[in-house]
């Protein structure tokens, strides 16, 4: 006679044996599953979704140890990415208070841009 911990152990092993195959066919593996439905999936949000993936990749800096540096560098293509996602909402949105918001956010981040390029220039290595 099995005990009720044999019993357990032989139904998750069974369950996952058999859900293995199923969860494989079943799971989005793209690279923005879950972003979009394909319904949502407009010019704007192929947009965003493009501006995410540079911000991102921009952001895999190599890391020097300066932790001022290392911040700089990769605030950078942060904010670049708010410069890139609010260009999309002119481009694409019509809300004329976003629209303002964004003109702001542009005005904004490429100041600060500008002078953490400029800092990085006299005391990155």
């Amino acid at each position: 006679m099995r005990t009720l911990t044999q019993t357990l152990t032989l139904t998750i092993a069974l369950a996952t044996a058999l859900a293995g195959p199923l969860a494989a066919e079943t799971i989005d593996h793209s690279a923005h599953a879950g972003h979009a439905s394909d319904a949502a999936m407009t010019a704007a949000t192929e947009a965003f979704i493009a501006a995410n993936d540079r911000m991102h990749a921009g952001m895999a800096i190599t890391y020097t140890g300066s932790a001022d540096v290392d911040f700089v560098r990769g605030m950078i293509a942060h904010h670049q990415g708010a410069v890139d996602a609010a260009r999309i909402v002119l481009d694409h949105g019509s809300d004329p208070t976003v629209r303002s918001f964004a003109e702001g956010v542009i005005a904004a981040q490429e100041a600060e841009i500008a002078w953490m390029q400029a800092w990085l220039a006299e005391n990155a290595p």
